[in-house]
């Protein structure tokens, strides 16, 4: 049992240097806070994906009683801890990605239009802002198609977990 234990300490104190390290890169100040717009970010880099929903949520879990705009690295290290050891927030897996995206081709033509983009992001599910859609219509349309080759997109997307 003690070995268990023991190998659970090492990956928390792991954890926790990645996220120290995460967190200093934004740490402009070196007081141990970050400004609350940072946090989407540095869990990202951290390999997690939450929603814009879930990460509203954990913001709203670390940030001060008085909001200052700033979140304090002791405040943030446990529940990014947390997150870590369950690994909660994962990528989603490339074939889940590519079968969504053939569910929205019924055509089976291998990519979407721009429009036909469009509407499926900001009318179906968790509707994407206008600032989201313009930044992926940015990085997956095709300028001389106007479309997007998704089997393309998703490799390019894909976070690699090695």
């Amino acid at each position: 049992m003690a070995d268990e234990k023991d190998r659970e300490e090492i990956i928390v104190a792991e954890f926790h240097k990645k996220i120290k390290e995460a967190f200093e890169v934004f740490d402009h100040e070196s007081n141990n806070t970050v400004d609350v717009r940072e946090i989407g970010t540095i869990i990202r880099s951290l390999g997690c994906c939450p929603t814009e929903g879930e990460l509203h949520d954990l913001i709203a879990e670390v940030k001060e009683e008085e909001p200052t705009g700033y979140i304090r690295f002791e405040k943030f290290l446990p529940v990014m801890t947390e997150i870590l050891l369950e690994r909660k927030y994962r990528p989603i897996p490339e074939d889940v990605l590519l079968r969504a995206f053939e569910v929205l081709d019924s055509a089976k033509r291998g990519f979407l239009t721009k429009d036909e983009l469009i509407k499926y992001m900001t009318e179906e599910g968790e509707p994407f802002s206008q600032e989201e859609m313009e930044e992926m219509l940015s990085a997956a349309i095709d300028p001389e198609s106007n479309s997007i080759n998704y089997k393309d997109y998703i490799t390019m997307m894909v976070i690699d977990e090695n």
